[in-house]
């Protein structure tokens, strides 16, 4: 068997070049030339045996069990960090336990629940935060989308008859948590902490006998977080400052690992206006479309934030990344986040250069503009495919 775990983002960034080099010299490369490099490269980069890596993530496994913990509604990389989910979920890579929602606003589900429809998981569960932190108090792309017509008629719906009587977040994750084979859930958190601290704090019921620290450490394998700024300037970052002390309760009390995917290395990585205006044509009305049209006037390249947490998540490192090593997070009072090295440490953030960012950038384009494999969408016959 020929393990590709270290060569992977190589072959990669070998395609990445030859397609560029194949654009600049307006010279196509036969696809068969292409497919020899690759092959050579793979062949002398392979090793007897496989590389460390989680046997979670290998081929023949089953899906990834995986809770999205999303503010959605601020910042519209969540919009697309979801449709990632989808996609991975089309792939059989992924199975979506539930979708709890950190921002107090009443079009955030709404949103999610459109979503869900749309891609085809119209029955993945969704939780609301109760008193809880709003974030952007503005007219948000999620109300946008969800208010958008057609002809007088609303262009998008989801199946939820009664918003109001969602689920409390945290009932939901127990809930959700209970059901699970231990230490097999993937958490990706893009948000506020808020649920996660009250879920640390979250008492024995009728769902488990476990305190919430607990049922996390029984149940959780990975906390994938997009939070923080580790640069020399130490930048208070909008996940973490909008709820200090639930923030500072996760780093604190949270029982499993967590990897960090900080601000800085998300805005390294945009995602291209342009693809949002041309990739999409094969479809009459797309809602992360309408949702990223209406978040800023067009056209705007957006940083990947919330992308990176779900791609670790999913992908683990594979060379996409390198990593603070292990060690502690902290966050202070005014919400500064600070790394110290521990051998013994639970926490580690994640870094890129330039090449793996690009990489990234490129994947990222992948996965969001294939065509979703099932779901609630009206093809558009006159696009040219």
């Amino acid at each position: 068997m020929i393990y590709y775990t270290r060569i992977k983002i190589r072959i990669d960034l070998i395609l990445l070049k030859i397609k560029k080099y194949a654009r600049v010299c307006n010279n196509p490369i036969h696809v068969g030339l292409v497919s020899m490099i690759c092959a050579m490269f793979i062949i002398s980069g392979c090793k007897d045996g496989p590389d460390k890596v989680d046997s979670a993530y290998t081929n023949d496994s089953q899906p990834i069990k995986v809770v999205f913990e999303t503010d959605m509604g601020n910042d519209i990389d969540d919009a697309l960090a979801l449709d990632m989910l989808y996609k991975y979920a089309d792939r059989n890579m992924v199975e979506i336990l539930a979708i709890s929602v950190n921002k107090d606003n009443n079009y955030a589900c709404r949103f999610i629940d459109i979503l869900n429809t749309w891609y085809g998981y119209p029955n993945i569960p969704i939780g609301q935060v109760r008193n809880g932190i709003s974030g952007v108090h503005k007219r948000n792309f999620a109300q946008a989308t969800w208010e958008h017509q057609i002809d007088g008629r609303p262009t998008f719906r989801g199946v939820i008859e009664d918003y109001e009587n969602l689920p409390n977040s945290i009932e939901l994750y127990r809930k959700v948590l209970s059901k699970q084979p231990d230490s097999s859930v993937r958490l990706i958190s893009v948000g506020f902490s808020t649920n996660l601290a009250r879920l640390l704090d979250s008492k024995p019921d009728k769902y488990s006998s476990l305190s919430g620290v607990d049922l996390v450490s029984r149940k959780v394998r990975l906390l994938s977080v997009m939070a923080g700024n580790f640069n020399e300037n130490h930048m208070k970052e909008f996940n973490v400052v909008e709820d200090i002390s639930s923030a500072q309760k996760v780093f604190d009390e949270w029982p499993t690992q967590i990897v960090v995917s900080p601000w800085e290395l998300g805005n390294e990585i945009t995602y291209p206006a342009s693809s949002i205006q041309n990739d999409f044509k094969w479809v009459v009305h797309h809602p992360v479309v309408v949702a990223y049209e209406n978040y800023l006037p067009m056209p705007y390249n957006r940083p990947t934030w919330d992308l990176t947490s779900v791609f670790y998540a999913i992908e683990q490192n594979n060379g996409y990344f390198t990593t603070s090593g292990m060690g502690k997070i902290t966050v202070n009072d005014k919400g500064n986040t600070s790394f110290s090295a521990r051998a013994n440490g639970t926490h580690q953030y994640l870094k890129i250069n330039s090449e793996q960012a690009e990489v990234l950038k490129n994947k990222f384009i992948e996965i969001i503009t294939t065509k979703p494999l099932k779901g609630n969408f009206k093809i558009n016959h006159s696009s040219v495919n």
